[in-house]
């Protein structure tokens, strides 16, 4: 059995560099099997279908995600420094796995009924990990918070809206200094105090 698995891990990373090169409409289970080096009536020993094989990869790829931004929580203490990392990690992991967020954000996909259950379970856990760094931080008194749920919703609507102009239309070394910049208004306003 851990022979399967680690075959069946294998297919869904060599499928992943495949979708994202030709992306899933252009994607056949024959250049799959291909690109992994073995027989396509074989691929089929593993997955039933090439949207079977595209689930994995997207799942797959959320918990590459996840696992990134465990990280991030995990090294800092200090709240403010917690979620500017965390955002500023999440934008750039989120760049590199692009079948994740085409299958997030795409309407190309909403077609597939595990999208939008991958698409809930994500929003659902981001809220609540942007809330309890607002939680503590406001406990810390680091935050001057009254509604931490509010100010996760309006923080993770803003990461969704900075993803293609800060992200996927910048490709040079700037974008974590206008990331900077524009964390600073995020957090601290516009109006002079």
């Amino acid at each position: 059995m851990k022979n399967k698995e680690k075959v069946r891990q294998d297919i869904i990373e060599v499928a992943a560099t495949v979708f994202s090169r030709f992306g899933y409409k252009k994607t056949s289970m024959e250049d799959i099997a291909s690109a992994k080096g073995m027989g396509k009536s074989s691929l089929y020993y593993y997955f039933r279908s090439k949207e079977e094989i595209f689930e994995a990869v997207v799942i797959h790829e959320a918990e590459l995600l996840k696992g990134s931004l465990q990280d991030v929580l995990n090294q800092n203490k200090d709240p403010r420094s917690r979620l500017k990392n965390y955002i500023l990690v999440r934008m750039k992991e989120l760049k590199k796995l692009s079948n994740y967020y085409n299958a997030i954000f795409s309407p190309d996909f909403s077609h597939f009924a595990f999208i939008e259950k991958i698409r809930k379970k994500y929003d659902k856990e981001e809220r609540q990990t942007v809330e309890k760094i607002l939680v503590e931080g406001a406990r810390l008194h680091a935050f001057n918070i009254e509604n931490t749920r509010l100010a996760a919703t309006a923080i993770c609507t803003a990461m969704k809206g900075l993803e293609i102009p800060l992200f996927w239309e910048n490709r040079g070394p700037e974008t974590e200094s206008r990331l900077d910049d524009i964390l600073m208004i995020l957090f601290y306003g516009i109006v002079k105090r």
